[in-house]
């Protein structure tokens, strides 16, 4: 609806509120998405204030090679991504700031990869996907004082008629996931975070091709967590160099069985999944620091018949 290239101190500040209208386009992405509400490429000193966007027919924000964007105190309401913003490889998204947002989207409410110099923070992230899910590199990273919570507001469209509500990881770092991604993720602060009602927590897995330096997780309280409570994995040849959980509590649903503890465990896919432990689960992990970490089940595990 609203594209930009090339430009440079442009501000879209409200109040006011940008509908997307659920736009339905069988020839588009899925065979059912519209136009994205917000784009721009190759940008400098982008401002988004003070808005309503809702029911986006794609993502409500997407920005590519962007540098020097200020989001701030912005509601989206319905439709897939919220904020999805992706640099390259040779050209990476630096100097961003997520600040004092609402999120009730029916995918991942942020997203992307190559990011660089990024603060999140004082956001309220409810989503029937993902909370924040990088699919690629980043470094710099800060993510601080945030609620993330499920069941989702606004369903999967994507899923099928019975529109699925769940929500999926509240954080998820899966560099490579998606596709080749190669660089580092390094510098990765999560602090003072509340989760309710989430797959997983933090999730960390790497692919090969890149490579994973300092990922800091420090004040996380979480409740109902039903898939994986703490994940680190690297698929890599290389190993994760250093996590460190501090001030972590973190209650997870339980009620698992016997044969589940003992499937084998493969290389994850794009979503949180179950794993052989109830607590963390660490795979090819150089450091792994634990202080004041408390683990507890609300259900204990079921007998396998």
């Amino acid at each position: 609806m609203i594209v930009g290239e090339n430009v440079e101190d442009v501000t879209i500040a409200g109040q006011g509120a940008i509908d997307g209208n659920k736009v339905f386009d069988p020839t588009g992405e899925e065979r059912m998405r519209g136009p994205h509400t917000i784009a721009f490429v190759n940008c400098r000193r982008f401002t988004l204030r003070d808005v309503n966007i809702v029911d986006a027919a794609n993502y409500a924000i997407l920005f590519q090679a962007s540098d020097d964007v200020d989001v701030r105190n912005v509601t989206i309401v319905g439709g897939w991504d919220g904020v999805h913003f992706r640099g390259a490889p040779d050209r990476w998204c630096k100097n961003v700031n997520i600040i004092g947002c609402r999120f009730y989207t029916g995918d991942d409410s942020i997203a992307g990869r190559y990011w660089d110099n990024v603060v999140i923070s004082d956001c309220i992230v409810n989503s029937s996907c993902n909370g924040i899910r990088l699919i690629g590199p980043a470094t710099h990273l800060i993510v601080d004082n945030c609620l993330f919570y499920g069941p989702g507001q606004q369903p999967h469209r994507t899923s099928g008629e019975k529109r699925r509500t769940n929500m999926l990881s509240g954080i998820s770092l899966q560099p490579g996931g998606w596709d080749k991604t190669q660089g580092p993720l390094d510098d990765v602060l999560i602090s003072r975070v509340t989760m309710r009602d989430v797959a997983s927590t933090v999730t960390l897995s790497m692919k090969s091709g890149n490579t994973a330096g300092r990922v800091t997780v420090s004040g996380l309280n979480a409740t109902g967590v039903y898939r994986s409570a703490l994940s680190v994995e690297s698929w890599a040849d290389a190993p994760i160099t250093n996590v460190v959980f501090r001030d972590v509590n973190v209650e997870f649903a339980g009620g698992g069985t016997a044969e589940q503890a003992r499937q084998p465990v493969n290389s994850p896919g794009v979503d949180a999944r179950l794993l052989p432990a109830w607590g963390v689960y660490a795979r090819n992990v150089e450091q792994l620091t634990f202080e004041d970490v408390r683990l507890s089940l609300a259900l204990t595990p079921r007998r396998s018949r």
